[in-house]
Parts: C-alpha cells; structure tokens; sequence
C-alpha cells in the first residue's frame, strides 16, 4: 500500500539532555514500506555510515478520533497532545 512517509534521523550526542540530537527529517510521498526500507539501507550507504545515528520510520499520518464529536480525522503523527483534538488537553484551555 502507498502512503506518505517520514524518516527522523537521530545522532548520538551527549551534551544534549535526551543524549540526542536531530539531524535531518526526510519526507517522501506515496511510496511503499519496502522502498522506504530501501531508501533506509541507501541512506546507510551514503550519509549515515556509524552505529552514532539512529533512523526511525514514521508514516506521516495518523488517524484519530475527536474527543468531542467522535469524527476521525487525519494528522501528523509527531502533532502535540496539547495541539490534538483527540485529546482532554486541547479542550481544556
């Protein structure tokens, strides 16, 4: 199935408080989970090379329900909970 991708690219860093330090967001468009893997393993060859990077595959939307009318609806999936219908916090400002 083709959907909308999102690859996080971490590198170790130990003067950050998590310990690591974003360093490049990739968007991609209807592609495929194994051509996501594939871009991954090429990403490996040629920028990413050590074991200091850590890459994490998101798909780019997700699908929730609104705490209030129960209507789902589509979102990014790195959207805040405090930004996010789908929670008591959005309402509750």
């Amino acid at each position: 199935m083709r959907t909308d991708w999102t690859l996080m690219v971490y590198r170790l860093d130990k003067r950050c408080k998590t310990g690591e330090k974003l360093r490049g967001r990739y968007e991609y468009c209807n592609k495929t989970e194994d051509e996501m893997l594939a871009e991954i393993a090429d990403l490996r060859r040629s920028l990413y090379l050590d074991h200091m990077f850590r890459i994490d595959l998101h798909e780019t939307y997700v699908t929730r329900k609104n705490l209030m009318s129960g209507q789902e609806y589509k979102e990014k999936f790195d959207t805040p909970h405090y930004c996010s219908p789908a929670f008591e916090s959005y309402w509750s400002m």
